[in-house]
């Protein structure tokens, strides 16, 4: 079952047998002071060199997101994602819990997008999924509604299917729906992962849908933040993930190691090429 996205001339297939599909998740100004600085400034350089370093990076796709504090993200979402979509060949992922700058940003965003994303609560299910349907882009679910984040993978997998089943009435396919499970730092509860690990197995066996994370929420709170995220990237992509919101720019070599060692990378020839043009520094 794969998930189809396009950028002006690039598809990029999201697929649950890989290879593993990288979302680059910089162009957020969630913690990132410099880039809400510029947004509010209204000045998209610092957006082009986050985009640009992504893909050098590995990126598949860009997640854009402009959620600042008193930001008029109706204004600002579109010309975000048109200057990207006009300066960078890359599909998209449209990140708003805006109904209305999701609309705006639909409107002129190019070929076929990714839309960041629905949730089990009424209110998102009838405000987002209508302009999912209209505009002919996927969505990402997200395993929670108005109780909350499930501590448990059933209830999580229970939420999958609703979000699945009020997506199939509008004429919303099952590959268009990416369920994302959710990842909660291990630092707050050390069985946080387990939990998102059984989720996304069981999430594959009932449904057969791709699988998104957010990789790094593993490891919030916590030293030495890569290795965690390394480590749960790996156990995510084994139980069954096909994507993840994450950082190109330092998890990209680690997830083609996994493509080739899960048998997704044919005489290992995509984990060469990487390194052909990101090659190794020797260490001293």
């Amino acid at each position: 079952m794969q998930t189809i996205l396009r950028s002006k001339t690039k598809t990029v297939k999201i697929d649950p047998n890989g290879p593993f599909t990288i979302i680059g998740e910089k162009i957020n100004p969630t913690g990132r002071k410099k880039l809400a600085a510029a947004l509010q400034e209204g000045n998209f350089d610092y957006v082009r060199e986050l985009a640009a370093k992504q893909i050098a990076g590995g990126a598949d796709v860009l997640d854009v997101n402009v959620g600042v504090p008193g930001l008029d993200d109706v204004a600002v979402l579109p010309q975000v994602v048109q200057l990207l979509g006009e300066e960078f060949d890359i599909p998209l992922c449209i990140d708003t819990p805006n109904p209305k700058a999701l609309e705006a940003a639909l409107k002129v965003a190019p070929g076929r997008v990714l839309v960041n994303s629905v949730n089990g609560e009424e209110s998102s299910l009838s405000n987002v999924l209508p302009l999912v349907k209209e505009y002919n882009a996927a969505v990402i679910g997200l395993v929670m509604d108005e109780n909350g984040i499930p501590n448990d993978p059933e209830t999580r997998c229970a939420i999958a299917e609703k979000i699945i089943e009020r997506a199939a009435r509008l004429g919303i396919p099952i590959e268009d729906i990416v369920i994302d499970v959710l990842v909660l730092t291990v630092g707050a509860d050390s069985n946080a992962a387990a939990v998102t690990l059984k989720t996304i197995e069981l999430v594959r066996k009932n449904f057969g849908v791709n699988i998104n994370l957010g990789a790094s929420n593993v490891s919030f709170g916590l030293p030495d933040r890569d290795t965690l995220n390394m480590a749960f990237l790996g156990l995510a992509i084994h139980a069954g993930a096909s994507c993840a919101i994450t950082d190109p720019t330092k998890y990209t070599a680690f997830i083609k190691g996994c493509d080739l060692l899960m048998g997704r990378d044919a005489y290992a020839a995509k984990y060469i090429k990487y390194f052909r043009t990101h090659p190794v520094e020797e260490k001293k």
